[in-house]
């Protein structure tokens, strides 16, 4: 039985799959599996317009900001640690409109990407009650009404229908997200599309069986079949992957559990040349224009690559600096 390969180059990946104005939807969380080789490649083809949805991402979504791929932002939380507890140029951007967006409880987003993922148009939840969350809206109904890939409503409060009680308590439905596209880095995949992920998954599970398609990064691509001897540590089926690109170091600089740690040296560079639009374009054109990962990795981290390589007990680096 022949075997049908959705492995590609990024390049091939992000031009077949992402197109401006869409509905994007990235992994990883703060620190932690950003796709970075896919957001750089969607940098270099100049991609822009994009709706993006995150659940708590950082240096993945701060570069496409900076970049200037991002029109509009649906998040809970946006930062890269002690690094940048709030992101840089999503701060900037957000401060000098030039993005819209609009903020969700964590759990909110998690449930948002749930629904998208079940097929259902919306989940009920308890959280934001009581705080500006539920008031403040980052998009008009003039916005909505444009862009039919918008909800209608950012979310809607309503007296629980089940309560017997004289006054109900109050629910927050919040709407599903569907995506365009869904891109997330993993530890294992195989060029089918089944994936692994070691640690942590965060909302990447959701947000890729939420979305019409879904580019995988994988740090290793394994034979077909090695994932299925234990399937009960895959994450997703190959049914919901439609691109596989294996990247060696493809969240690099943000961290990948039992591979590498983040580079703290790097991302301590970061926040200076992130510092405006003049430094983050010169950022761009000396690490990600014109180069491809493999470059990049050169150029950002060299000869430090070994001092991040994760140690195979804790998973993480014992090398590295942290303080730096």
């Amino acid at each position: 039985m022949s075997i049908q390969t959705k492995e590609m180059s990024l390049k091939e990946a992000v031009k077949k799959f992402v197109r401006p104005n869409d509905h994007v939807s990235i992994g990883g969380f703060t620190l932690n599996r950003n796709p970075m080789a896919a957001v750089h490649e969607i940098i270099r083809q100049k991609i822009n317009g994009l709706h993006v949805y995150a659940h708590s991402n950082g240096q993945g979504l701060d570069e496409l900001i900076g970049a200037g791929c991002v029109s509009n932002l649906e998040i809970a939380y946006a930062g890269n640690g002690r690094f940048a507890p709030t992101c840089i140029c999503f701060r900037r951007h957000v401060l000098e409109n030039k993005i819209a967006v609009e903020d969700y409880t964590n759990f909110q987003m998690a449930l948002r990407f749930l629904a998208g993922a079940m097929g259902v148009p919306f989940l009920p939840t308890m959280s934001s009650l009581g705080t500006d969350i539920i008031a403040r809206w980052g998009f008009d109904m003039k916005m909505r009404q444009k862009n039919k890939k918008i909800s209608p409503k950012k979310l809607v409060v309503m007296e629980n229908p089940f309560s017997r009680d004289e006054n109900p308590e109050k629910l927050v439905l919040v709407p599903a997200i569907q995506p365009d596209v869904t891109l997330i880095h993993v530890q294992q995949a195989d060029i089918t599309g089944t994936c692994r992920i070691s640690g942590l998954t965060f909302a990447d599970v959701d947000q890729a069986k939420a979305a019409r398609h879904v580019i995988v990064t994988c740090d290793e691509l394994v034979e077909p079949g090695t994932l299925n001897m234990q399937p009960q540590c895959n994450q997703l089926p190959s049914f919901c992957v439609d691109a596989v690109v294996h990247v060696p170091f493809g969240a690099y600089p943000t961290a990948c559990f039992g591979f590498y740690d983040y580079d703290a040296q790097f991302l301590n560079q970061y926040r200076e040349m992130a510092g405006n639009d003049e430094k983050f374009a010169e950022y761009v054109n000396t690490y990600i224009k014109d180069k491809n990962h493999r470059q990049y990795l050169e150029k950002a981290c060299g000869s430090r690559l070994d001092t991040i390589k994760a140690d195979p007990e804790t998973g993480y680096s014992i090398r590295m600096k942290r303080t730096q």
